[in-house]
């Protein structure tokens, strides 16, 4: 599954506000955080900021806070908001056994992805990235 910019930044906005939910967090920071333009970071969390998913702060010391529930709050639900997750691609091939064949398992594979994504929690993505860290700064044993 191939995301678009927006949805890559809404996920990883999310990911950032859900970690330290008391915190407010400037679109800057996290814009610097991932090298993108804090412009187009501004659209993705006004639309998150719209649905409800953070709150916008203004003034000295304002930013985003979130406002979910991290433990049910899932990928999916970041992703529909920036992909049409319901159309599945169609092309001339499909008037073909073959293309009709192929077009199947990749729609297939679409409906497993979007299972898998609506089934991933923020909280559990919070936690495979504190596994992922913790793990990269482990000491490692002396080799024999």
């Amino acid at each position: 599954m191939k995301l678009q910019q927006n949805t890559r930044l809404a996920l990883f906005s999310m990911l950032e506000f859900a970690a330290d939910p008391k915190r407010q967090i400037p679109a800057a920071e996290i814009a610097k955080k991932y090298a993108v333009s804090s412009h187009h970071l501004a659209k993705v969390l006004a639309e998150l900021s719209r649905v409800g998913m953070v709150q916008s702060v203004r003034g000295v010391g304002g930013g985003y806070r979130f406002t979910g529930n991290a433990r049910r709050l899932t990928l999916m639900d970041v992703i529909s908001l920036f992909e049409d997750v319901l159309h599945t691609e169609t092309g001339q091939s499909e008037d073909t056994p073959v293309g009709q064949a192929l077009a199947s398992v990749l729609s297939e594979i679409d409906e497993i992805a979007k299972a898998s994504m609506s089934s991933i929690t923020l909280a559990t993505m919070l936690r495979t990235i504190e596994r992922q860290q913790a793990a990269s700064t482990a000491p490692t044993p002396p080799k024999k």
